[in-house]
């Protein structure tokens, strides 16, 4: 899917884009993928603006792998649930910039708390 967003953002003058973005909005997951803008741009269909929900969350921040995202999320549902908080649904992961060596990549993930 990330194809089609940077296909419709390296189009004429290109949008000025930040880090890989995925939104899991429920636990389907329905989710969404795409870039943070630095400016606000014309996006063509299927790509469609969208924004990350507002809120208080609980991260963490993963540093390896991509293969260790889950034990990251594990984390963050066990903090959670250690220190009562609810958990509202959506969560996402923001992506740091790639790196060649695996061990270097930086992965934020978020859950948005009730």
């Amino acid at each position: 899917m990330l194809d089609q967003v940077y296909a419709c953002l390296g189009g004429p003058g290109g949008a000025r884009q930040g880090r890989n973005v995925m939104l899991y909005k429920d636990s389907v997951p329905h989710v969404e993928v795409g870039v943070e803008l630095i400016a606000p741009c014309v996006l063509d269909r299927p790509v469609i603006g969208s924004s990350l929900p507002a809120g208080q969350v609980a991260m963490t921040v993963h540093r390896g792998a991509y293969a260790g995202l889950g034990l990251a999320h594990e984390r963050v549902v066990r903090w959670c649930a250690a220190a009562g908080r609810t958990l509202a649904g959506p969560r996402w992961e923001i992506y740091g910039d790639w790196r060649d060596n695996p061990a270097d990549l930086e992965t934020e993930v978020y859950y948005l708390l009730r």
